[in-house]
């Protein structure tokens, strides 16, 4: 059996494959791959709003991120085998989610209809506070709903998110964000 790879030193090798690598490798190339990810919807939205502004920035970053999510869930709902229409499944294909890879987050499952997401840190907003301009307010109380809307609504229409705390922050030291998940019977 051939040892398995660390990293991709050494000579050129015709026949790359991730399958060659350790999984402490693997696991570094998916949190690197979802900063990529998360790099490359902040290139594009910046890019359409030096362009066009804010609100046309806005308008493509939800239409975007509305296709992408749905494929997301598709994806790893099947890859993964998670089915259901509680709130628990919701959380489970929140965990599976390469793009919570670039939070702190927790979920507090309180039964299987009622969850807490918190987002303890988010670094698309620790750059707008910090840019401080206030474009969290539409990004987070606009879109964000929409997409854990539209994530919820995937598994159970009668799934009712709820914003707990949301920003704009009076305190930059709490939480970037809260939101209830709950099914309603």
């Amino acid at each position: 059996m051939t040892k398995l790879l660390v990293d991709y030193s050494g000579k050129f090798d015709p026949e790359f494959s991730y399958d060659n690598f350790t999984s402490d490798t693997l696991i570094k190339l998916l949190r690197m791959y979802s900063k990529f990810i998360h790099r490359i919807d902040a290139t594009w939205y910046l890019t359409v709003l030096d362009k066009w502004g804010n609100e046309e920035a806005l308008d493509c970053d939800l239409r975007v991120l509305e296709k992408i999510k749905i494929w997301e869930l598709s994806t790893i709902t099947n890859l993964l085998n998670i089915h259901g229409d509680d709130a628990a499944t919701v959380m489970k294909v929140q965990q599976a989610s390469p793009w919570m890879w670039n939070f702190d987050y927790e979920i507090d499952l309180i039964n299987n209809d009622h969850a807490i997401f918190t987002h303890r840190t988010c670094p698309t907003l620790l750059s707008l506070e910090k840019e401080g301009k206030g474009r969290e307010k539409p990004l987070c109380q606009g879109i964000e709903p929409k997409l854990f809307n539209l994530t919820a609504h995937f598994f159970n229409k009668n799934i009712k998110v709820t914003p707990l705390k949301v920003p704009p922050r009076k305190n930059k030291d709490g939480i970037a964000c809260q939101w209830e998940f709950k099914v309603e019977r």
